[in-house]
């Protein structure tokens, strides 16, 4: 399979850039994530060990396919929740309205300062866009193409073998 090394490629650079991008706008660019943007990260926590297992099983291609696949699949599922993430903000349905804070650590006292000093991030206010597209809606996009064309080479991979 000559499709399936760039599958397992995109696998695996795809959430790791993704999950850089909103580590570095949160921690750098001090965008803090609402509940559903947390949500947008889970899927690529799990598609970069699935996308290593089938860069482990490469000499198993029906197996490295498979995890590439599962790891695909797990990147779609992050774009889904970018794009409906993207609409609630965009004000094209209702969504959550949940707020999220970072975690607080400490005595009661700590606890509660940390709370109060603590942004309040809504889910349905864009913090940032480009070219009028927000985070969650570059994720959708770039996730679903993503997972869009590991399945087209997976496919396209076990047409040629």
């Amino acid at each position: 399979m000559k499709t399936l090394p760039l599958a397992r490629a995109l696998a695996l650079v795809v959430p790791l850039l993704l999950l850089g991008g909103a580590y570095a706008s949160q921690y750098l660019g001090g965008l803090h994530p609402c509940e559903m943007c947390w949500w947008q990260r889970y899927p690529h926590m799990a598609a970069v060990p699935l996308a290593l297992i089938a860069y482990a099983l490469k000499r198993r291609p029906c197996l490295s396919a498979l995890f590439a696949g599962l790891a695909g699949l797990a990147i779609g599922v992050s774009g889904g929740i970018g794009l409906f993430h993207a609409g609630v903000e965009y004000g094209w349905w209702e969504g959550l309205t949940a707020c999220s804070t970072t975690p607080a650590s400490g005595g009661s006292a700590d606890i509660l300062s940390q709370i109060m000093a603590a942004p309040i991030t809504r889910c349905d206010v864009a913090p940032w866009t480009l070219l009028g597209i927000s985070l969650a809606g570059y994720n959708g996009l770039l996730s679903g193409a993503a997972a869009l064309a590991i399945l087209i080479l997976l496919i396209k991979g076990r047409k040629q073998a």
